[in-house]
């Protein structure tokens, strides 16, 4: 067993038997989903540039944060992973892991993002996600490409900023509201299926989808079948 603020993670012994369930006394951080409360669990979450900054209305440190969502999170049976690694010295290894804020502050993040991050930004985001991951995974925080990455993200949360509100029922982690006041992307006006007042003319969107299926009619027309 290793663990830190971010998480406990267990290997070895029955682990290694990839076939084999975890005993329910290895677990330390969390309750089983099972076992925790009937009546879920409230929390809103405050961002001010992508982190962060309280919650339910009371500033706290990172550090602070981390260790609230870990107690609310455990308590509510969240965050327990089980998984077969790829290993960087080219093994497979099973282990298991508690991670209760980690896995609300990814919920959360991601709801913030929503509305606030322009659509081919956060496209960029997500590809760029994996190998982030993978250089932290292997050792290379400090490496120039970690740190170039890291730029480029940070630079991609200036505007993420408002409030997220979560549900913390028996493991899952449930968004039951995101608001921005100031960097919402998100236009009711616009997006609703009531009268738009002519905010949006759906007409536009014809030369488009023509266009765009002009490939598939040029296949079709040699009798290609997309399957």
């Amino acid at each position: 067993m290793d663990a830190n603020l971010l998480h406990i993670s267990y290997e070895g012994g029955i682990l290694e038997d990839p076939s084999a369930e975890p005993e329910e006394s290895m677990w330390l951080w969390s309750v089983s989903p099972e076992d925790a409360p009937d009546t879920a669990t409230y929390i809103e979450l405050e961002y001010l540039k992508g982190d962060v900054v309280a919650i339910d209305g009371k500033a706290l440190s990172p550090a602070e944060v981390l260790a609230q969502l870990n107690t609310v999170g455990g308590a509510n049976g969240i965050g327990r992973v089980d998984i077969v690694e790829n290993r960087y010295v080219g093994m497979k290894a099973r282990g298991c892991y508690e991670t209760p804020g980690g896995t609300i502050l990814l919920k959360g993040h991601r709801a913030i993002e929503s509305i606030t991050l322009d659509r081919e930004l956060a496209h960029l985001k997500d590809e760029l996600m994996p190998r982030y991951a993978s250089l932290i995974y292997n050792g290379y925080w400090w490496s120039p490409e970690r740190k170039a990455l890291q730029a480029l993200i940070d630079d991609s949360q200036e505007n993420v900023n408002g409030k997220v509100r979560l549900k913390l029922y028996k493991g899952n982690v449930i968004v039951v509201g995101r608001e921005s006041a100031a960097d919402s992307l998100y236009d009711a006006d616009i997006v609703t299926f009531e009268d738009d007042a002519g905010a949006y003319d759906q007409s536009d969107a014809g030369g488009f989808i023509k266009l765009n299926a002009l490939r598939l009619k040029l296949a079709s027309k040699l009798g290609r079948k997309l399957t």
